[in-house]
């Protein structure tokens, strides 16, 4: 029986497919959301709104510097603007998990979830 969070993912990977265009790493996609917790079920939490500088910096922040571990350099911001074009910087519903799940496959740090 498919979880609320199956559910998630199931929506993510669809996103992926038709808003990136690629055939997304389904296990990679589902450690990440389930890594989100909660927040992927509260509607402002679960979307990236790239046109906001400061949630771009807690993205930065709290994600690929602490949770990924990278240093904090230009690489980050120069990371962050190539995934939001990749994802579409007109596409208004950049869902948490995705926006994560590109930094990720970006970054080369799959690792973090294995």
């Amino acid at each position: 029986m498919a979880t609320k969070t199956d559910e998630k993912v199931g929506k993510y990977i669809q996103d992926v497919k038709d808003n990136v265009g690629e055939e997304p790493d389904i296990d990679l996609l589902r450690k990440i959301t389930e890594a989100l917790g909660p927040s992927i079920f509260r509607s402002d939490a679960e979307t990236v709104s790239s046109s906001s500088e400061s949630e771009m910096e807690t993205v930065k922040k709290n994600f690929l510097i602490n949770k990924l571990g990278l240093k904090d350099d230009e690489k980050l911001d120069v990371g962050l603007n190539a995934v939001m074009e990749k994802y579409g910087k007109s596409n208004r519903n950049k869902y948490r998990a995705v926006v994560y799940y590109l930094l990720t496959k970006y970054f080369e740090k799959e690792s973090v979830y294995k």
